[in-house]
Formats: structure tokens, sequence, C-alpha cells
């Protein structure tokens, strides 16, 4: 019977060393074949593919702004475009093609004009050409910036938290639909 127990537990040792073994031996490997994989497939950043025009009005709450200068620049704030206002305050530029997401619109107002305060929006978005600039546009990108940096998610949150909406055009992720669309956010 001593026999038999004695086998027994040297048979049930080795086992379990060969299982231990075989686990440790596939820990590393599994954990090096995650982070290559997490590092092989970044996540593909937003561009305009080809150029592209974005337009739009500039207001505030006396109405269009007559006069000023537009300036679009990339995220490092490297220049990519300069336009002047038109007479009934709308403007027109030109992004050139590969242009990276996002991209900041500023008004700058013509030197003379008391009053006029320098306006914001962000382009987060390749397939929307329509932005416009006003006092709401800056509140809504100067939060965002605050949130960490001009993000769709930190735009919209941004909106949410500036704009108020109807119950009824929220789901539980948020607003139905563009929200920026809808309740005049950030184009």
């Amino acid at each position: 019977m001593t026999t038999f127990l004695s086998r027994s537990s040297a048979g049930h040792r080795g086992f379990f060393i060969a299982l231990m073994l075989l686990i440790f031996a596939a820990i590393p490997a599994g954990c090096e074949k995650a982070s290559q994989h997490t590092l092989s497939n970044p996540k593909a950043a937003k561009k305009y593919d080809q150029a592209t025009i974005l337009q739009g009005l500039v207001s505030n709450k006396a109405g269009a702004i007559k006069a000023g200068d537009i300036e679009v620049t990339d995220s490092k704030g490297q220049a990519l475009a300069h336009a002047a206002l038109q007479d009934n305050g709308r403007y027109r530029v030109e992004i050139p093609a590969n242009t990276v997401l996002p991209v900041v619109l500023r008004f700058y107002p013509e030197a003379g004009e008391p009053g006029l305060e320098k306006l914001i929006a962000v382009a987060v978005e390749p397939g929307i050409t329509q932005y416009d600039l006003n006092p709401l546009t800056t509140t809504i990108a100067k939060k965002a910036e605050a949130l960490g940096g001009y993000t769709r998610a930190n735009m919209v949150m941004a909106a949410e938290s500036t704009i108020s909406a109807p119950e009824e055009n929220k789901t539980s992720t948020g607003f139905r639909g563009d929200p920026t669309r809808q309740y005049g956010g950030w184009h």
C-alpha cells in the first residue's frame, strides 16, 4: 500500500510541475503577442483625403460680422489657409489634401473694430464642410480644449454641457444624431 501511495504522489507532483511549466512558458509568449498586436494596429487619424472647401458664416449677437480674416491651422498651429470675410460675413477656404484633423478656424477682427472678439471653430470630421464661427462655437472649442484637446468625443461633451437639449433628443450615449447640427454646436 505504501508503494502505491508514493508512486501516486510522485506522479501527481510530476504532473503538477509539468502543468506549471506549461503555464509559465505560455504567459510571456501571450503577453508579447498581445503587445505586438496593439502596436501594429494604431487607430487611423481622420484627414481630408482631397483638397476640401470649408465655408461658413461669422457672426455675433448683433448678426453677421462684415470684416475680418479667417486663419485655418492644423493641431500643431501650422497655417493651412487664410481668407478675408466677404461683405455678408461669409468665408470660404480651401484645405489641402491629406490634412490631418482636427483643424482650427480662427476669426480675427479688422484693426479698428471695437468690441469684436476673436472667434474659434474646430473641424473634427472630414465629411462636414460647413463651420460657422460665433460665440457659441468659441465656448465649445475652449471647453473641448480644457477637456484634453480637440477630439470628437471632447467636442461632443463640450457641446452637450454648453447647449441645453430636449431629453427626447438624447440617448444613453448622448445626442440622437449630430448634436452640432441640431443645437447650433461647433459648426
